[in-house]
């Protein structure tokens, strides 16, 4: 299961995009997307500010 981005929260600020270690997040339409080989790490919860990504 890999990481979820509640949209009406994103803020697209980029944070997860740069925690992310194998680049599985990217910012599009000012929203963050999870696309592919997440590994659920979770590097990307613990640095959203707005807390709009979850496991």
């Amino acid at each position: 299961m890999a990481a979820k981005v509640n949209e009406e929260k994103c803020v697209g600020c980029g944070s997860c995009e740069r925690a992310c270690p194998v680049g599985t997040i990217k910012i599009q339409d000012a929203k963050a997307k999870v696309s592919g080989n997440c590994i659920e790490c979770g590097a990307c919860v613990s640095e959203c500010p707005v807390e709009a990504i979850y496991l």
